[in-house]
């Protein structure tokens, strides 16, 4: 039994042509090293997703983890120099759901000083003096709460979810293609999140990044002046039907004195005029062509009405409620997959979300609100920390300090809105392993919406996730 136990999860290593990047390398290997440098009786785990093994298209079975160790070799030589000072687990996420279908994977691992446990899930127990019994962590990755990356045959290579298919076709396509991008951009697929918004992402970086810089700077001003347009056609209606006084739109003598530029914004407001009223006659077919076009694919199968790829966080704290009220021995419950790092408090027991070490992308929008929006990249590399305080249990989220990726372009930084600020996820929170279960109704708290908010010892979060945008100052272990 260790003393302390440090956690990380979706660090998301391998995959084809571009995907096998990693941006954080650095940190990754410096946070590794300080943990040799501290050694003590401490077990790195790393719940889940470690490797993206589904992205790769070319090889399959154990090979596609000796593709990781040949692309990344000084992770594993670091990972092989710090498990010979601590132990380090690591538990299949549904990435790299190979680790739990090909023995030999525990075999090869060993090779690195990493003991693989092919388990959906694990527990730990917590060394509490005065406790009666003794406390315990129950670890998981959550593909099995998620409808669409649940395996259902646990050890089969053969029997995959959906999720699988998923990336194969999207995410490792796109790292196969990235370099043909204007700024490589397209490898950063797997940092949209839910997936919903692979589409409109593409459309922003196609505006932003592909499109030919002359049709853009036709399109643009297009845009920006729509709402004026808009404006425009609704007082020259007001003037015709006398309830403005004529002048004030159409023949303003203000307008007519800007010379050469009047023209210029006389001929963008026709163009928009054009515009506006071929969408209104295309409108009403359109809708129904797609309505029609939609029950069509339904009846085939193709496509099934109600399905979403991104289900948020509430599967998993149902799964956490269940665990929690069947083992009272649980005192604190941790899993990762959503990439959506959190400490939740319920009582005196402690839900944690280990994030993810891959970039995020956080949708914004333009300070034109004609433009489509943007997605501002960030890094929140995390790491809990797990240990026994005399008669309590000490749950500690720490942020790696990194550079923050500088990704966009100048027009994108000139025209995005700053993102919103999120709630601090705390950086210490402290259980008594003896106090009280008081776990939320989950079910009441999707019919309340977002406004609901579990108690937490970092005030007001977000209702199911406290998530950072910024270091706490922590450091490093």
């Amino acid at each position: 039994m260790a003393t302390e136990y440090v956690f990380i999860s979706d660090l998301h290593m391998g995959g084809d042509e571009q995907l096998t990047t990693l941006d954080f390398e650095a940190e990754l290997l410096e946070f590794l090293a300080d943990l040799e440098a501290r050694g003590g009786d401490v077990e790195l785990i790393i719940n889940g997703d470690a490797f993206g093994l589904w992205e790769y298209a070319e090889v399959t079975g154990p090979a596609k983890l000796e593709r990781v160790i040949e692309d990344h070799p000084r992770v594993f030589d670091q990972l092989r120099a710090t498990g010979e000072v601590i132990d380090i687990t690591l538990i299949p996420g549904n990435h790299d759901y190979d680790l739990a279908c090909y023995p030999e994977h525990a075999e090869r691992l060993a090779a690195f000083n990493v003991t693989l446990e092919p388990e959906i899930a694990i527990t730990r127990e917590v060394d509490v003096d005065g406790v009666d019994g003794t406390p315990q962590i129950w670890i998981e990755h959550g593909q099995q709460h998620d409808t669409n990356n649940r395996m259902p045959d646990w050890g089969n290579p053969d029997a995959l979810p959906v999720g699988y298919f998923i990336v194969q076709r999207i995410v490792d396509t796109a790292g196969r293609y990235s370099d043909r991008a204007s700024g490589d951009w397209l490898r950063d697929i797997q940092s949209v999140t839910p997936m919903e918004e692979i589409p409109r992402w593409l459309l922003s970086n196609y505006f932003y990044r592909e499109m030919s810089p002359y049709l853009r700077a036709i399109v643009v001003p297009l845009l920006l002046f729509f709402n004026i347009t808009l404006l425009y056609l609704f007082g020259t209606v007001l003037e015709v039907t006398g309830i403005l006084p004529a002048g004030l739109f159409t023949d303003n003598p203000v307008v007519h004195a800007l010379g050469i530029a009047d023209i210029v914004l006389e001929i963008i407001v026709t163009i928009n005029l054009v515009i506006i009223a071929v969408l209104l006659l295309l409108a009403v077919p359109l809708w129904f062509f797609r309505r029609d076009l939609g029950h069509t694919l339904e009846r085939f199968g193709v496509a099934l009405s109600g399905i979403r790829v991104g289900q948020g966080d509430e599967p998993f704290l149902h799964a956490a409620r269940e665990t929690l009220e069947a083992n009272p021995d649980v005192c604190v419950y941790v899993y990762g997959h959503t990439h959506r790092a959190s400490v939740t408090r319920w009582g005196d027991r402690v839900v944690v979300n280990t994030g993810t070490w891959l970039k995020k992308l956080q949708h914004v929008e333009t300070r034109f609100s004609r433009l489509p929006g943007i997605y501002v990249p960030s890094f929140r590399l995390n790491y809990v920390r797990i240990f026994a305080e005399e008669d309590r249990v000490v749950v500690e989220y720490e942020e790696v300090e990194t550079d923050q990726p500088r990704d966009l372009t100048r027009f994108q930084r000139l025209i995005a809105r700053r993102p919103p600020p999120k709630e601090p996820i705390p950086a210490r929170t402290v259980i008594d392993p003896d106090g009280s279960l008081e776990v939320p109704d989950t079910d009441a708290a999707l019919e309340e919406g977002p406004e609901r908010k579990p108690a937490s010892d970092g005030g007001d979060g977000d209702a199911h996730t406290t998530d950072s945008d910024r270091p706490n100052g922590r450091g490093r272990p």
